[in-house]
């Protein structure tokens, strides 16, 4: 009971107060502009605070899953100087924008932040190297400083990686500091075959639903062999990994065929599939690195490249989403998020979702979609390049089909939400 109100107590904090900076952004920057706020709400349903201020009547609802900023002259034209729609064009973009552009800010300094404060960052400084692999044989040593590969510049252990992923095999040119002198080391990455599916499971997912299929790689052998988002892998080969990540990926890595015989749960029915695996190479060098000195220069290093590592994380995210290399059946809503907030089991591991939560929700407010701040600011764009505005009627109807829409597409992730926790 108590770890229930635990989680429901994380759960309504953490969409509650995203939500009241996002309609704070709208609030102050438009009392910045003169424009007259007649109501600023958080949550919809019932009210169960209300305060009237000297113009504007503040409230708090029920149930904490949006909120709302209601302008004179947004939804219907007034003649007040201090009406929304008799503000210039930049200063009613500025107004929109303002709710989304406080969570992105938010969410970085939150990250920033906790990265700068936590530490425990991988310096690109050699530690030990492994026997059979490439950096032992070219006589990499320990204390060995890797400042650049192919003249790019190595600031975190994940740019390494990143240079392998996409090396193919081919020679890589190391620039290494050692005893304060730089040497040119070239080399080819040692080949590893590791086994491919396409299929991803949520780290977040605890129980039976560890081993469910959030994600299949567009084009992958498990696509085309019909297995589908949401399902949850049961058996390989015979052997139960039901609820064991681990498991699973030892089961598939030890499979000595190309083909394996897998049983997923779908829709309360088990399934039984041909799986097709791939050997696909992997590239190393065989380097286990130190850690980072945990001293306040150190960690705000860290915390700068490390910040930008994720946005980037987030903007690729965003770009598979678009290009189809993600479904909507695998985006998730406020149900999936107040699962994972529910799971999430120290106050750095809520704060970093609290603040990728908030860069999402800034993020996909932008989006040029009627009904959202984003489509909006499509229509003001479009106002500014007529000079004039568009029709009110036109622009309501435009809002009603934005909002339906909307609509529509919380209740289907919604409904894949509860399949992927239940």
């Amino acid at each position: 009971m108590i770890g229930f109100l635990i989680s429901a107590v994380k759960i309504i904090f953490l969409l509650g107060f995203l939500i009241l900076i996002h309609e704070s952004g709208h609030f102050f920057i438009a009392k910045l502009f003169k424009v007259k706020v007649e109501e600023f709400a958080i949550g919809f349903g019932p009210k169960i605070f209300t305060k009237q201020g000297k113009e504007t009547k503040y409230e708090l609802r029920l149930i904490p899953l949006g909120g709302f900023v209601r302008m004179e002259g947004e939804e219907q034209r007034s003649d007040s100087e201090r009406s929304f729609n008799n503000a210039s064009i930049p200063k009613r973009m500025g107004i929109v924008a303002a709710g989304a552009i406080v969570n992105i800010v938010f969410g970085i300094l939150v990250y920033f932040i906790i990265v700068a404060v936590v530490g425990n960052n991988v310096s690109n400084i050699v530690d030990t190297t492994n026997e059979g692999y490439i950096a032992s044989e070219v006589g990499i040593i320990s204390g060995d400083k890797i400042e650049k590969i192919n003249n790019k510049k190595i600031r975190l252990k994940s740019d390494i990686d990143e240079m392998l992923q996409n090396c193919n095999g081919e020679e890589l040119t190391l620039l290494i500091e050692r005893n304060n002198e730089e040497k040119e080391i070239k080399l080819k990455p040692t080949e590893k075959y590791t086994k491919s599916t396409g299929i991803y499971v949520s780290q977040a997912q605890t129980g039976d639903k560890a081993t469910q299929i959030i994600q299949i790689e567009k084009g992958s052998n498990a696509e085309k062999d019909g297995l589908q988002a949401n399902d949850v892998i049961k058996t390989i080969n015979g052997v139960d990994v039901t609820g064991d990540v681990q498991k699973l990926v030892n089961e598939i890595q030890n499979t000595t065929s190309d083909k394996a015989k897998i049983e997923v749960e779908r829709n309360n029915e088990i399934i039984e599939l041909e799986l097709t695996i791939d050997s696909i190479p992997t590239y190393y060098l065989g380097i286990n690195f130190k850690m980072a000195e945990n001293n306040f220069t150190n960690n705000l290093y860290y915390a700068f490249y490390r910040t930008g590592d994720f946005l980037a994380s987030i903007a690729e995210n965003i770009k598979m989403l678009f290009t189809g290399n993600v479904g909507l059946d695998q985006m998730t809503g406020p149900i999936g998020i107040s699962n994972m907030v529910s799971q999430t089991t120290g106050f750095a591991d809520f704060m970093y979702l609290l603040a990728l939560v908030s860069i999402s929700l800034g993020i996909t407010n932008l989006l040029p979609i009627p009904a959202l701040d984003g489509g909006k600011l499509l229509i003001l764009l479009i106002e500014a390049i007529r000079r004039k505005p568009m029709k009110e009627e036109l622009e309501i109807g435009i809002q009603l089909v934005g909002f339906f829409i909307l609509i529509s597409l919380s209740i289907f992730i919604s409904y894949k939400d509860i399949l992927r926790i239940f």
